[in-house]
């Protein structure tokens, strides 16, 4: 365990400082093009994954009880993160739409890279902050989803997916067999509607109308508006056009992520809509060192879900007698999930094992599979 007063320092902080390296890789792809546009991406996912390789895993735990004071530097490099972001998008946007040695194909490579930036990063920094308590953090992180246009994330992350996790209700849980394209598009139709009832039945336990100025629909909509604004102002339509290339670029990580997560594990039914509480058994894990440094301990994810306010430097690391565990970070594994043949042939095998270890009394997985069981009860 880490002592609580070591967290106070900024060198036990600085590792997950490292996603600051993106952005001068940013700034010199621009600057060369060619090839070099390929360089964030490359930089991000395989580097890292190199680094886990060179430095293995943590399985060390801080102390959970840390107070908020002692972690400065932890949450600063959350908080810094939208106007880095803002100043990168649309200083690339800026000068991207003037830059003469860019083609056509480079600068749709290059925005891609810059949604390496807003959607590894940047989705999920939100995700930390959109979980806090304070007003501050809570906005920022709806600034940094708005500009990957996304921010009905925030309410059907917190009112459906934590919620309902697992079932057939939750629609970012994979199910068993579903390849990832199938899943990214099923997702991309079912998490706003999901979303919108989220909000709606709030406001209808609250004897509001939908449309009531507390909707946070309003605010998202705004937000976005004011993105695509911004890129119009900076670089007109094609600034329009690449933003959302960058915009979409993100959305892709993000739900090759949450596909990651989740895939396969299922809540136990109990009968009746009524379904088992969330248990680290129900996400995969991965302690890998490298990777948590750069998702700021995304990876160590059944703890989160048990504690989904618990500060990233503070989540605590489950081993595999208590959590399913990934055989690689995120970043590797969310290569082999775009290749359903090979991601099948790697997890379903592990997804059965599990089955028999914490579920041997069920007989028939079929309706788990399928999606078919009762919705659980709202």
């Amino acid at each position: 365990m880490t002592p609580a007063n070591n967290l106070r320092a900024f060198r036990n902080a600085m590792p997950f400082w490292l996603s600051l390296s993106l952005i001068p890789v940013a700034l010199f792809s621009a600057g060369m093009g060619g090839i070099w546009t390929v360089l964030l991406p490359l930089w991000a996912w395989w580097l890292f994954t190199l680094l886990d390789a060179i430095f293995g895993l943590n399985l060390e735990n801080a102390d959970p009880g840390t107070p908020d004071a002692d972690l400065f530097w932890y949450r600063l490099i959350t908080m810094i993160w939208f106007p880095i972001q803002f100043v990168v998008i649309y200083g690339m946007i800026f000068y991207v739409t003037r830059a003469d040695h860019l083609g056509v194909v480079e600068k749709l490579v290059l925005f891609f890279g810059v949604g390496v930036i807003s959607g590894t990063v940047g989705i999920v920094y939100s995700h930390e902050l959109m979980h806090q308590k304070n007003r501050l953090e809570r906005w920022l992180g709806d600034f940094l989803l708005a500009t990957v246009l996304y921010s009905h994330f925030r309410s059907e992350h917190l009112l459906v997916h934590h919620r309902h996790v697992g079932t057939p209700r939750d629609a970012v849980t994979a199910r068993y067999n579903e390849g990832f394209h199938r899943y990214f598009f099923r997702v991309l139709r079912d998490c706003p509607k999901s979303a919108w009832a989220a909000e709606r039945a709030m406001l209808d336990r609250r004897k509001l109308p939908v449309l009531h100025g507390s909707n946070p629909f309003w605010r998202y909509g705004a937000l976005q508006l004011a993105a695509l604004v911004l890129a119009v102002v900076f670089g007109g339509w094609e600034g329009v056009f690449l933003f959302v290339v960058q915009a979409f670029s993100a959305i892709w990580q993000l739900e090759l992520t949450n596909y990651v997560e989740h895939y396969g594990l299922t809540r136990k039914h109990l009968g009746e809509g009524k379904y088992e509480h969330v248990k680290p058994h129900h996400s995969w894990n991965a302690a890998h060192k490298a990777t948590n440094w750069l998702l700021i301990n995304l990876q160590r994810h059944s703890d989160h879900h048990y504690k989904p306010d618990r500060r990233f430097p503070l989540l605590q690391n489950y081993d595999a007698a208590e959590a399913p565990q990934l055989p690689y970070g995120y970043p590797l594994m969310a290569l082999v999930a775009m290749i359903p043949p090979l991601w099948r042939r790697r997890m379903n095998p592990r997804v059965r094992e599990w089955r028999c270890k914490f579920y041997p009394e069920i007989e028939d997985w079929t309706p788990y599979k399928t999606g078919t069981l009762p919705l659980p009860r709202l």
